[in-house]
C-alpha cells in the first residue's frame, strides 16, 4: 500500500525513500563470498560485474572505456561530449581541470562550467568522433554510446555505424515520446524498433513512465537522473529505493504482458559506495551507473574532477565539477575501485568486492535471487 500524508488542506504527497532510508536484512543462511556470481546479462552481451560507467568525458577516455572492459564492466561513451569536438582531448580535459578552484569537493565551479560550455560549442566532427569509437571496438571491448534524446535520431545511427554495439538514450528524465516544439516528436518505440542494436534508456523516476518505456522495446531502462543537481535547480529528486521498487513493479507486470519478455534496470543516483550498490540491487536494479566512486580510479580521464555530462550545457548546466583530487589515491586504480584488494573499510574501493560479501551474508549466490532479500526503513 502506498503511504499518502497530508502536507496542506486538500493536497497530499507520496512518503518515499532514498537509499540511505533503507538496510538490507540478512534472514537466510550464510554462505562464502566466493561462491557469489555477479555477472548481468543484458540482450546478447555478458558482463562480470553489474556496473556501467556514467557517460562523461571527466571517466570516459579510451584508455579508460578498454579498461572498465577489462575488470568486467561497461564503460559508456558520451558521442555528445568532447570526444568528437577535439583532437586533443587530453588538451580538452586538462582545461577543464585547470579551471576548477579546488578546495571544496562540492564547489559548483563557475569557471569550470564555463569551459565545458564553451568546448562543448564547437562542432561535432562524426569522423573523429567514429575514429575513436572504432579505436575502442578494434580493442575487443564492448561499445556503449550514450546520445541525448534531442538529438538521437541525429547520432544514433552515426555511432552505429561506427561501432556501437550498445546504445544509451540518456537523459536526466525521459519518457516514451520526446516533444518539441516546431519538430517532429521521437516517437521511442518507432525509434528502437528501426535500429540494430539494443538500447537502453533513461531516466525515470516512476512506475507508469517506466512501463511506457519498456513497451518502445528497450533492453533496458536507467532509474534515476544521475549526479545532477536537480533538486537544486528544478526542484525534482528522485528518490531511489521508492523508485527502483515501483520500475521493477512496471518490469513484473511487462513480464506477464509480453509473456516472458525481461527489461533490465540500471540504477543511476545516490550510489557512493558498496552498501548502496548492494542496496540498489536489494531494491530490485539488475545493475548500477557509477559516476563519482570511479571518479579517483587513475585511469579516469579527470584525474580526480568530476562532472556529470549535464554539466556542460549552454543555457541551463545541472551538474558541479566537483574536485576530488584531495582524495587521490596513485595505487587505486579501477581494479582496486571495483574489484580490489584495497584497505578501505567504507567501501569506496573494492565496490564489487562489498556487493558479494553482502550477498554472501544474506545467503545469495546471483543477483536476480538477491532482489528478494528482506529490507528494513531505518527511523
Amino acid at each position: 500500500m502506498r503511504d499518502y500524508v497530508e502536507i496542506g488542506v486538500g493536497r497530499e504527497a507520496r512518503r518515499t525513500y532514498s537509499l540511505e532510508d533503507i538496510s538490507i536484512v540478512p534472514s537466510r543462511r550464510t554462505r562464502s563470498s566466493k561462491d557469489v556470481d555477479t555477472t548481468w546479462n543484458i540482450d546478447a552481451y555478458t558482463f562480470d560485474i553489474p556496473v556501467m560507467s556514467h557517460p562523461t568525458d571527466a571517466l570516459a577516455s579510451p584508455e579508460f572505456v578498454i579498461e572498465m572492459y577489462r575488470q568486467g564492466g561497461l564503460g559508456v561513451i558520451n558521442a555528445e561530449g568532447l570526444w568528437g569536438r577535439h583532437a586533443d582531448l587530453d588538451a580538452a580535459v586538462d582545461r577543464v581541470i585547470s579551471a576548477v578552484t579546488g578546495g571544496d569537493a562540492f564547489d559548483g565551479g563557475a569557471a569550470a562550467i564555463a569551459a565545458l560550455q564553451e568546448l562543448h560549442s564547437a562542432p561535432i566532427d562524426d569522423d573523429l568522433l567514429a575514429e575513436r569509437i572504432g579505436e575502442v571496438r578494434a580493442s575487443g571491448a564492448t561499445v556503449a554510446v550514450r546520445v541525448s534524446p534531442q538529438r538521437a535520431r541525429e547520432l544514433a545511427p552515426k555511432v552505429i555505424q561506427a561501432g556501437a554495439e550498445l546504445l544509451v538514450i540518456q537523459g536526466t528524465m525521459i519518457s516514451a515520446e520526446h516533444v518539441a516544439e516546431g519538430g517532429e516528436p521521437l516517437n521511442l518505440k518507432e525509434f528502437i524498433g528501426s535500429l540494430e542494436v539494443p538500447v537502453i534508456a533513461g531516466g525515470v523516476a516512476d512506475y507508469t513512465t517506466a512501463l511506457h518505456l519498456m513497451r518502445t522495446g528497450a533492453a533496458g531502462v536507467i532509474v534515476g537522473g544521475g549526479p545532477n543537481t536537480n533538486q537544486l535547480a528544478l526542484g525534482i529528486e528522485v528518490p531511489m529505493a521508492t523508485a527502483i521498487a515501483d520500475v521493477a513493479a512496471a518490469r513484473r507486470e511487462y513480464l506477464d504482458e509480453t509473456g516472458g519478455r525481461y527489461v533490465h534496470i540500471i540504477a543511476d543516483g545516490e550510489i557512493e559506495n558498496s552498501g548502496d550498490v548492494a542496496k540498489a540491487i536489494a531494491c530490485g536494479a539488475d545493475a548500477v551507473m557509477l559516476g563519482t566512486p570511479l571518479a579517483t580510479a587513475t585511469e579516469a580521464a579527470g584525474r580526480g574532477t568530476f562532472w556529470p555530462a549535464v554539466a556542460a550545457h549552454p543555457r541551463f548546466p545541472r551538474g558541479i565539477v566537483q574536485d576530488l583530487r584531495s582524495l587521490l589515491d596513485d595505487t587505486a586504480t579501477l581494479e582496486t575501485v571495483l574489484n580490489g584488494p584495497s584497505t578501505d573499510p567504507f567501501g569506496y574501493q573494492n565496490i564489487v568486492g562489498g556487493l558479494r560479501r553482502a550477498m554472501a551474508k544474506c545467503g545469495y549466490t546471483d543477483l536476480k535471487s538477491f532482489q528478494k532479500v528482506g529490507l528494513a526503513v531505518n527511523l
